[in-house]
């Protein structure tokens, strides 16, 4: 079975589970928490991020080709990556620029924001962790904070610069679906829309992903207002159907 090394909360690994969830693909996650899953992502085959994909042929570190490598395994009708070159290059070039600007800064943003709310933090955080990785997490919750800000570059007010990005990035994307199309390149459903959905969660908080996300009444008056802004943007509106569909999907 094929074996997915993760940080379960993290936007990167759910495109990796989204995509292997919608080709029918059975895999088997491994979660461990921030920090320590640097060397269970080498272990793997990988380098020091994740998602990591352990494959027969293999271990895939990167959520992108990881994404290929399960379209070459599913069936053409249903393949993220379009078989023209010309739409399968507009389609690489959105997703890699949504990986790019609004991964990195929509993680940052609800980082910061959940810093403040250390316990919420912690209990979505850790979901399927081991439990001795828990207790760690739990116990050097200071010194993880240290390095996932050096590791994420979290600075004094960086939060105001990736909160005015992620709404850049929402009104690009809205516009692109203002003339009424379903999907970001056209009538097909794609990789640049599945990782727009899936790296748009910490804004949109879906129902639907790959563990609970905190209900809006648990958060703080100033990140609710985010999520709430995020949900109701048409880009976040949109993010929220296609994780619907995705739900939808799986069920049939």
């Amino acid at each position: 079975m094929l074996r997915l090394v993760t940080i379960p909360i993290s936007h990167y690994c759910e495109k990796a589970r989204w995509a292997l969830e919608r080709a029918g693909l059975s895999y088997r996650e491994e979660p461990h928490v921030q920090g320590l899953h640097r060397l269970y992502a080498r272990r793997a085959g990988g380098t020091a991020t994740v998602p990591v994909l352990v494959t027969p042929e293999g271990s895939i570190g990167e959520s992108e080709l990881i994404l290929s490598w399960v379209d070459r395994r599913t069936a053409p009708e249903r393949r993220l990556f379009p078989e023209r070159p010309s739409e399968c290059e507009q389609v690489r070039a959105l997703a890699r620029g949504f990986d790019q600007r609004l991964g990195p800064s929509g993680r940052r943003l609800i980082y910061v924001r959940m810093f403040e709310q250390p316990e919420l933090l912690l209990r979505y955080n850790n979901q399927g962790v081991p439990r001795w990785e828990d207790r760690a997490l739990r116990r050097g919750l200071p010194l993880a904070t240290r390095f996932i800000n050096r590791a994420l570059d979290i600075t004094p007010g960086v939060e105001a610069q990736d909160e005015a990005l992620v709404w850049r990035e929402f009104d690009a994307v809205a516009e692109m679906l203002a003339d009424g199309r379903p999907y970001l390149t056209g009538e097909r459903f794609t990789a640049a829309d599945l990782t727009f959905a899936a790296l748009a969660a910490p804004i949109t908080m879906p129902a639907v992903y790959g563990v609970g996300l905190p209900p809006l009444e648990s958060l703080d008056a100033t990140t609710a207002a985010i999520v709430r802004r995020g949900r109701d943007h048409p880009a976040g509106r949109f993010a929220l159907r296609l994780t619907e569909e995705r739900a939808q999907d799986v069920a049939a």
